[in-house]
């Protein structure tokens, strides 16, 4: 069988989305392809992506889909045949409509359950490729994730069509002859465009397998991963030869990837002055706006060297390209030079005053007068975990002014960074300093958490006056939408929570923010809402740590608001599932809950030795009150695992209690008393978490 090939060559594509408008389109292709038979189990399919193209590889293709038996459901038979016996108006419509021409004797009568039906059996023919392409062609494209659609007029001057980028040029060969199949007003041949630069005349594909070596000869590489490859060993290789290390993030070597379709690596360089810049200025400005790629020296300090990704072979040796680079960066990095030192000659306290010209919220107020909110949230909460309140009071002040700096104002993702700088500078001391950079964290998955205690204190702050702020505003994440980041800060403020250990409760955290939040007018407390939010983050959170629904459920359902002991409560349910006895004792607990719950009004709490009348529950009690003081001393000690190991001894005397206990007995006092008894054991048993959770 032979293979198939089908390129879109285009303009520049938008290189943030190239990857993923490339899969997307050889899945695209490929799926109606297998939808209509034209694909083997042995077939396989290559995805091809550059700057200037989409393209798809199919081995293994038929040249025309396989005949196919299939069966029509069409009319129930009342409706489809008259009395005469002959097809009816409804039947003949429908057999039209479907293209099916048959006698009415040669259908088929079956009963669905509800009407005798008619039914057509027969074989669909099989089609041509060409027909087939060309329908694939057709759904691959229109379902694109197009970012943003580009309206462009065809070369016959009157038709607009639709699509990412104008396409040049559309190749479909099967094997080495062309599919005549046609998109976007382009009749597809065996042309394509190679290399920018190094080629200029089109290019003739020979066959569909040829295309990658062929495409190579005119300097495309049109695999994403394998550019992707080359380049990343192209740069290393160069910072290696420059004894340095790259600062390489996997976004810019994506985009640099769908950038250029035939990377060349050459190393370019700035002056040692401007390494007295903040290294996040440099860094950021050499990314950001050159694609860039800096390097660090062996121990670990910013070089003043810097590798840049090209499109061309240069004849010189690339001496133009890396002098052109040069002067480019100079300029960019003497403007960050220059707002630096602008920025230096004030005070971040001196810029407080001017928070008051930045809006937060239209109905939240000013930069200004939120911080004065964050400032009170964070010297509570430095109270509580033992840090200095005044230098979280502060940090809190300072934390945003930095937002008036030029720096920031030209580079908003410095905002944290820049202020600890400028505080540095300043004179502030060093965890004031710290917690202005780190109030941010963690700004996303898997960030760091803010390592001082004031540090720690003013991150919580700020994301509970957001949080607050938001929900009392009603301003509630729904969906995918969620403008404010409010399902980040939550997470933020679970992890600080749980990872530091903090002796805060959540519950105490939120009605310090609505506390403070009340004061703006038109803000509710909406506390239950946003505890709310908090657990149903916390469940994923723990889901995603490798909990079971079951266990997680069991623990969270405790709402308890003390988090720090929370993974140590999940590790206990965990093993405690473990355990030869958890099955029976689970199943016990939930019997016992359903129990209590048709208890009407106020349940018995005292057991009374003296009205027991059975030997199970006479059992039952004493081996309560020799289990209760040990897992009691247990839980208080945080051993939560041992605690619930420590029950397991229960087992039997509650299996027999069970057995030969009637538990609503006829006398009120000895069923009041059975109904204490139990209530003392299903505490005993819950404390770590709601056991009946776990019950199958």
């Amino acid at each position: 069988m032979t293979s198939l090939l089908v390129e879109l060559q285009t303009e520049e594509l938008p290189p943030k989305a190239l990857k993923k408008l490339s899969a997307a389109f050889s899945d695209g292709v490929a799926s109606h392809l297998k939808a209509a038979h034209f694909m083997t189990d042995e077939s396989n399919v290559k995805s091809f992506g550059a700057p200037r193209r989409m393209a798809v590889l199919i081995t293994n293709v038929l040249a025309k889909s396989p005949d196919e038996a299939f069966r029509q459901k069409l009319v129930p038979v009342k409706v489809g045949i008259g009395a005469d016996g002959e097809a009816t108006p409804a039947l003949v419509k429908k057999m039209s409509a479907l293209g099916i021409e048959c006698p009415v004797e040669a259908l088929k009568r079956e009963n669905d359950g509800k009407n005798e039906q008619l039914y057509y059996e027969g074989v669909r023919a099989g089609v041509e490729l060409a027909a087939g392409l060309q329908k694939a062609l057709e759904a691959a494209v229109k379902a694109l994730p197009i970012p943003k659609v580009m309206n462009y007029q065809l070369a016959d001057g009157v038709t607009t069509v639709q699509f990412v980028r104008p396409v040049k040029h559309l190749t479909a060969l099967y094997g080495a002859d062309v599919v005549p199949v046609t998109m976007f007003g382009l009749e597809a041949g065996r042309t394509t465009m190679g290399h920018r630069f190094h080629t200029h005349a089109p290019i003739e594909i020979s066959s569909a397998d040829a295309y990658e070596t062929e495409m190579k000869a005119a300097k495309v590489i049109p695999d994403y991963a394998e550019r992707r490859a080359i380049l990343v060993s192209k740069l290393e290789e160069a910072a290696k030869a420059n004894n340095g290390t790259l600062i390489a993030p996997e976004d810019l070597i994506d985009e640099t990837t769908s950038l250029t379709e035939w990377p060349v690596i050459y190393v370019s360089e700035f002056e040692e002055k401007f390494l007295a810049v903040p290294e996040e200025c440099l860094i950021l400005t050499m990314q950001t706006n050159q694609k860039y790629f800096p390097m660090r020296s062996a121990d670990g300090k910013l070089m003043n060297k810097f590798a840049l990704v090209s499109h061309i072979e240069a004849k010189d040796g690339g001496d133009a390209i890396v002098s052109g680079n040069a002067r480019v960066v100079r300029a960019r990095l003497a403007d960050a030079e220059f707002f630096y030192k602008q920025d230096c000659k004030e005070t971040l306290e001196s810029r407080v005053p001017g928070l008051k010209h930045v809006v937060y919220h239209n109905k939240l107020g000013t930069q200004a007068e939120r911080m004065l909110r964050v400032k009170v949230i964070a010297g509570r909460i430095a109270a509580a975990i033992g840090a200095s309140v005044e230098k979280a009071e502060r940090a809190a002040m300072l934390a945003k002014a930095d937002l008036r700096t030029l720096m920031v104002g030209e580079f908003p993702e410095l905002q944290g960074i820049m202020g600890e700088y400028y505080a540095r500078n300043d004179g502030e001391a060093p965890e004031v300093a710290v917690a202005i950079r780190e109030h941010y964290q963690p700004r996303f998955a898997g960030d760091a958490l803010p390592s001082c205690p004031e540090a720690v204190a003013v991150a919580l702050a700020d994301k509970i006056e957001t949080l607050v702020g938001m929900f009392g505003i009603g301003q509630l994440p729904t969906g995918e939408k969620d403008p404010f980041a409010l399902r980040r800060h939550a997470l933020g403020v679970l992890r600080m929570l749980i990872e530091k250990k903090l002796p805060v409760s959540l519950d105490a955290l939120v009605a310090a923010g609505f506390e403070v939040e009340q004061a703006v007018p038109g803000v509710k407390d909406a506390s239950a809402e946003l505890l709310n939010f908090f657990f149903d983050r916390l469940r994923v959170m723990m889901r995603e740590a490798g909990y079971s629904a079951q266990e997680v459920e069991a623990v969270l359902v405790k709402r308890c608001m003390k988090l720090a002991d929370i993974k140590a409560r999940l590790a206990a349910v965990k093993s405690f599932t473990e355990l030869p006895e958890a099955e029976s004792l689970t199943a016990a607990n939930k019997r016992i809950g359903n129990i209590l719950k048709k208890i009407e009004g106020e349940k018995p709490t005292e057991v009374k030795p003296e009205l027991f009348t059975e030997p199970a529950e006479k059992a039952l009690y004493e081996a309560l009150g020799n289990h209760e003081p040990i897992a009691d001393a247990l839980y208080e000690k945080g051993e939560f695992s041992a605690m619930l190991g420590s029950l397991t001894p229960l087992k039997t005397p509650v299996d027999t209690f069970f057995a030969d206990v009637m538990v609503n007995a006829e006398d009120p006092a000895v069923r009041a008393n059975r109904q204490a008894l139990l209530m003392k054991l299903y505490n005993l048993m819950n404390r770590v978490a709601e056991l009946s959770a776990l019950a199958h």
